[in-house]
């Protein structure tokens, strides 16, 4: 049983897992911090918090564990308003979707990873934002994944694992820089391409009758290209080593598969499909091996 949990940021992230954990019944009170007093007000309403205040510190007061679900950009400036505002014995842990930039805005502000901050990423979202777009099913059957630091007591991770596992999800643990190489393949590439994709038809002569005539396969690989930009901006950033090699290997294979059409060497073209379809099948059945 969590007595009292603060959450900083209070949307989609944030606000699906104060209602994951209410329904499983592990938590007793959820204090939610930002700087909106309507969102704020609108979370109260909808039963994801039982009130809210704007310092990160007063947030933290009191509670025995602090989830930090803000974007990167403003992560080092959450850090700052709980140097000295962690009571011994809370637990702080983060939604942060790059790892190693949430280190190394620990070490701008600490010097040093405290112990108390367990670094982690719980893979799931929508396209849609807010606490409104909040639910209690998000992390059902979901990984999320810890990245300890050198700092951190095994007491300290284990309390933020059981979080969230209570919330319904599957925790694994990972080193920062290799999650941070995964995500880039797995997440962050996924979204730029939609975002390029959508950006390059928006600026052809003819994109009125593109869009007019497109497709459900158009919607549904572009629907990612609907979330916040600002926020992917700055993922992206905050992952540029890692997403610039990603790119560049997209680049060269979607170059081979230009190169082929472009010769007529239509076995070429049907061998990229069947792998591209026998390897898709492959991750959904992982994926309903999970649930």
């Amino acid at each position: 049983m969590i007595r009292r949990l603060a959450i900083i940021g209070v949307g989609l992230i944030g606000g699906s897992l104060a209602l994951s954990l209410r329904r499983s019944g592990a938590v007793e009170e959820v204090i939610g911090c930002g700087r909106s007093a309507e969102n704020l007000e609108r979370a109260q309403a909808l039963g994801v918090i039982d009130r809210g205040c704007h310092d990160p510190a007063e947030a933290a007061a009191g509670a025995d564990l602090v989830v930090i679900c803000v974007p990167l950009r403003a992560m080092r400036g959450v850090f700052a308003a709980l140097e000295h505002a962690v009571e011994p014995g809370t637990v702080v842990t983060d939604a942060g979707s790059v790892k190693g930039s949430v280190v190394e805005d620990a070490r701008a502000v600490f010097g040093t990873p405290p112990p108390w901050l367990v670094p982690g990423h719980p893979i799931a979202g929508t396209e849609n934002s807010g606490v409104e777009a909040a639910f209690a099913e998000l992390y059902d059957r979901r990984r999320v994944i810890l990245t300890p630091t050198p700092q951190n007591p095994q007491d300290a991770v284990e309390r933020v694992a059981a979080m969230w596992r209570a919330a319904g999800a599957q925790v694994v643990r990972m080193e920062a820089d290799h999650h941070d190489e995964v995500l880039a393949a797995t997440s962050h590439l996924p979204h730029a391409l939609a975002y390029a994709l959508v950006d390059a038809l928006a600026g052809w002569d003819d994109r009125q009758e593109i869009f007019e005539y497109a497709a459900g396969g158009f919607r549904d690989f572009t629907r990612i290209a609907s979330s916040d930009p600002a926020m992917w901006r700055d993922i992206c950033t905050a992952n540029r080593d890692h997403l610039v090699a990603a790119l560049r290997r997209y680049q060269q294979d979607l170059g081979r598969l230009t190169d082929a059409l472009a010769a007529g060497d239509d076995e070429q073209v049907l061998r990229v499909f069947e792998n591209a379809q026998e390897a898709r099948a492959g991750f959904l059945r992982l994926l309903e091996g999970r649930s």
